[in-house]
């Protein structure tokens, strides 16, 4: 990250991410494909808390309240690095071959989403349709939690978010 911030993501080789990080490049390529994913490596990870965090949620909620607490759950951990999350998103909004692959990870997301939603039992096109909203909420949330002042709390903001969707969609 600070090579990325001193150097920028495009002059940042990944000989020098591996000598700053004491390490041999042949190491730096048994835990990363290549230099990007240094930015998204956690997404596994946040997607597998995102998933099961839904299908428990789905036993005593409505699809899309299911999917925005799994939304807040995996907030409360991306809080917890907010430092960390400027730097990055900094660095992906200054080049757009990470804007590219920060929209494949959420995609991805949303296709997680769908597919346990559907694996519980909600049907198409809900499934789909209930996804992609609670990730475009989460979207518009982190954006202004990522770039707001440091009291926002991103669990908050997404709850938040969600009332104005619900309001926009009751109303018509």
């Amino acid at each position: 990250m600070a090579l990325y911030g001193e150097r920028g993501f495009e002059q940042t080789t990944v000989a020098e991410i591996a000598k700053r990080a004491g390490l041999a490049e042949r190491t730096f390529f048994r835990h990363f494909s290549d230099k990007r994913e240094v930015l998204f490596s956690g997404a596994a990870a946040l997607e597998a808390l995102l998933v099961s965090t839904v299908v428990t949620a789905l036993d005593d909620q409505v699809p899309i309240d299911a999917v925005v607490a799994g939304l807040e759950t995996a907030g409360a951990l991306i809080q917890q690095r907010r430092d960390f999350s400027r730097q990055r998103q900094a660095i992906i909004a200054a080049n757009t071959e990470l804007q590219e692959r920060e929209l494949i990870k959420l995609a991805s997301l949303a296709s997680a989403i769908a597919n346990a939603l559907r694996q519980s039992g909600v049907r198409e096109p809900a499934a789909s349709l209930t996804a992609e909203a609670g990730i475009a909420i989460f979207k518009i949330a982190f954006e202004r939690w990522v770039n707001g002042p440091d009291e926002l709390d991103l669990p908050t903001v997404i709850r938040e978010y969600l009332s104005v969707f619900k309001d926009v969609t009751a109303r018509g």
